[in-house]
């Protein structure tokens, strides 16, 4: 029988999981948004239960993905006390998708094995396309009996499935893969923007970057952005330095000096603080290019 489904955050992300899955056939039956506007949109859209609180949407599904904005929403909707996830919630499974610091995660597994439920995380290191279409990149940690047991449900999500370990080191790996990420966009924009300085042909220059050293995936998604200034949010400044502070938080904890990825915390810091978080990632070109934003 086909486990029913439930989601907890449903913006741009988790809307379109709960999309995919319903057009694969799983019962999304519930689901839950701090924003209920939008959870009420999608309810009505794939057919599901929008539910007025966290414990309806435990007591509607059998598996439940998180996928909320950072710590505090975490552990908020894993409440020890009042509306909460874990309430009755004895032989659920809580899958939980956002991109936190790797204690959130066990503090979490803690609270739900006190429940009688079992979690894993799956990291995202996905946009929303991927998102809608099931071909994220998912990074899963927890038990490995657990994620052997859900793994036909996030294949339909994911076109590359990695176990990565105990829980917690999925959250590691993530925020490593968007450190490097923010690193690689930071320089790509100084990049391109001392060619600019320089009067150089910038459709020439992202040429011969992609054909040297020069070279990565940034490049392809967001080069062309930044040279036209199209910065369509899909992965925000706003979420870049949210990441960038847990991997540098790692750094410190470490006792190891992370010089670029302390510099790329502060630019993305800097977007932020001039009201350019919403903007897509890309967008630090505008801390860049001479006569732009600032």
């Amino acid at each position: 029988m086909s486990p029913k489904i439930g989601f907890v955050g449903v913006g741009r992300m988790g809307g379109n999981m709960a999309r995919r899955l319903n057009e694969c056939g799983f019962a999304v039956t519930a689901i839950y948004d701090a924003h209920a506007a939008s959870a009420r949109e999608l309810a009505v859209e794939i057919g599901a239960k929008c539910c007025p609180t966290l414990a309806e949407v435990t007591a509607s599904a059998d598996i439940i993905f998180t996928v909320v904005t950072d710590d505090p929403a975490q552990l908020a909707v894993f409440a020890g006390a009042g509306d909460s996830l874990l309430r009755a919630a004895t032989g659920k499974i809580f899958i939980n998708c956002a991109t936190l610091t790797p204690k959130i995660h066990v503090e979490v597994e803690r609270r739900a094995a006190l429940a009688g439920a079992l979690t894993l995380e799956a990291c995202m290191a996905s946009s929303i396309p991927q998102a809608r279409n099931g071909t994220l990149y998912l990074m899963c940690a927890g038990e490995q009996s657990t994620f052997e047991r859900v793994k036909p449900l996030l294949e339909k999500l994911s076109s590359a499935l990695r176990y990565i370990g105990p829980t917690g080191s999925a959250a590691q790996v993530k925020a490593l893969v968007n450190q490097v990420m923010n690193c690689n966009t930071a320089a790509l924009a100084e990049g391109l923007g001392l060619g600019q300085a320089l009067g150089l042909n910038l459709d020439v220059l992202r040429e011969v970057f992609s054909q040297t050293g020069a070279n990565s995936q940034v490049l392809k998604t967001d080069g062309e952005d930044m040279q036209h200034r199209a910065h369509d949010c899909y992965f925000s400044a706003a979420h870049a330095a949210k990441d960038s502070g847990i991997a540098y938080r790692l750094a410190l904890d470490c006792q190891l000096n992370l010089p670029l990825a302390k510099a790329t915390k502060e630019q993305y810091d800097r977007m932020v603080a001039l009201g350019l978080g919403g903007l897509d990632k890309s967008g630090i070109a505008e801390l860049t290019f001479k006569g732009r934003t600032a």
